[in-house]
């Protein structure tokens, strides 16, 4: 990337603190800036239009131009801006969106608390799960299961279960012992030789019930996972995995934390990922497609289990000492709320149900790619993991940057996707992906494979 003088890019690594990001490179080269957007294409300040494959950040379901979503946030900018949610305050927007989010839960969780975003619903599920176990009398039942590759977010509790090294070198996390660590479910880099996904599935069970017998029931408060994970490289879990880890969970009296941040809102198929895996959770975290990423907001909902120990124990302390100003604020809850009513009027999920075998069939076709391993995903949800031999599955080495080679030449191709752990390239587009734009995003993502090979392969 070449700057400008002037340029927004040059100002950008002149003023700009970013997140994920190498910061030694970006003073160097500044940012790629985007300046609109219609549809599911942004365009960027030199005026080149891109395909946005990963709807953003797993987020933008409905594109760039919702005129509705503008809309609903003036209407409530001028009716009420802010109004607080503490102190048994509330407003419009909250309760209509609490009933319509809680009434589309995947059950037994039902009832939201609202905060901004994903990271902050599960530092709530958290931090909800402890007093509910302090409420009950449990103070050793606090240690939390996650899986190797799970992301889970960047605040101090979420981080320490996101599984992943960029998150957690350099930071000090994990930020406790409370936090666990089991196999990642992936059948392609896990399995092993002679074994069958159904064998995997069962010994990936009996990992986590040997890990309940060491660290002893208990202390542990509950299993936590994406039921398909995203950022840690698309790992589509083994048939029967969700709904055999969760009876252990019932068995053992351990909670089941559904991370739906990027799987939720018809992502996967089923208007949750839960639903699509066979998972009924007690606890759910959301955001991202929630609002359809126009507006910061997010959600934990709880069973009534939980909720009732809960409202016991704030009784008994004097208040639930969890809240954040901007939490349920009116202006997104009425965004988020307009957006699910999108989502049914025009039958979201339905669209999805209709493109996505078209989606996954280009996908699949992938796989016969030689710098692919193995094409995985589910609904309008996608990964490519790269391989230097596809025989023995053996990754380039890391200074090679294969995933991030390929990004940059899809995105030469007018296609933006992502480099993922493991060398894998994420493909998540905005739900109102059209058939012909699926086949312009795997046209850009086979050329840009094509591209790569001979400078990868030397």
């Amino acid at each position: 990337m070449t700057q400008r003088p002037n340029s927004l890019s040059a100002r950008d690594a002149e003023a700009v603190f970013h997140g994920y990001t190498n910061l030694q490179a970006h003073k160097a080269q500044g940012a790629h800036v985007m300046v609109s957007g219609e549809g599911i294409r942004l365009t960027d300040e030199a005026g080149k239009s891109f395909i946005d494959g990963l709807a953003g950040l797993w987020c933008a379901g409905l594109g760039f131009s919702e005129e509705r979503l503008v809309e609903a946030a003036v209407k409530q900018m001028r009716a009420l801006p802010f109004s607080s949610s503490f102190a048994q305050r509330s407003h419009p927007p909250l309760i209509e969106l609490s009933e319509a989010l809680g009434a589309l839960a995947p059950a037994p969780a039902h009832r939201p608390f609202f905060v901004n975003s994903g990271s902050e619903a599960m530092e709530c599920a958290i931090q909800s799960i402890w007093y509910f176990n302090n409420a009950l009398g449990r103070p050793e039942k606090k240690k939390l299961v996650g899986r190797a590759r799970g992301y889970h977010g960047v605040t101090l509790g979420a981080g320490s279960l996101t599984a992943l090294a960029y998150k957690q070198d350099g930071f000090d996390l994990p930020a406790s012992d409370r936090f666990l660590r089991l196999t990642c479910p992936s059948f392609y880099r896990e399995g092993r030789p002679g074994e069958t996904e159904a064998d995997f599935t069962a010994r990936l069970v009996a990992e986590f019930e040997a890990l309940i017998r060491r660290e002893g029931a208990e202390t542990i408060a509950a299993l936590v996972g994406e039921p398909l994970m995203a950022a840690g490289g698309v790992v589509v879990p083994p048939e029967g995995y969700w709904p055999a880890m969760q009876a252990v969970c019932r068995k053992h009296d351990i909670l089941v934390v559904a991370d739906e941040v990027v799987n939720g809102f018809c992502r996967t198929g089923e208007f949750w990922g839960s639903q699509s895996f066979g998972l009924e959770p007690d606890v759910v975290t959301c955001a991202k497609q929630l609002s359809a990423a126009f507006l910061p907001i997010g959600a934990t909902l709880v069973s009534d289990r939980i909720y009732d120990v809960l409202a016991r124990r704030s009784g008994e302390l004097g208040t639930f000492g969890i809240g954040l100003t901007y939490g349920g604020h009116p202006v997104c809850a009425a965004v988020a709320l307009e957006t699910l009513k999108i989502y049914e009027e025009r039958d979201i999920l339905g669209h999805v149900r209709r493109v996505s075998p078209h989606f996954q069939s280009r996908l699949k076709a992938l796989a016969d790619h030689p710098l692919v391993g193995e094409a995985r995903g589910k609904g309008l949800i996608g990964g490519v993991e790269i391989v230097a031999d596809k025989t023995t599955r053996a990754s380039f080495p890391a200074a090679a940057k294969a995933a991030f080679k390929v990004y940059e030449a899809a995105a030469a191709r007018g296609v933006l996707l992502r480099p993922l752990p493991s060398d894998g390239v994420g493909i998540c587009p905005p739900m109102i992906v059209s058939p012909s734009e699926i086949d312009e995003i795997f046209d850009a993502l086979q050329g840009a494979l094509d591209d790569v090979t001979p400078i990868l392969k030397g």
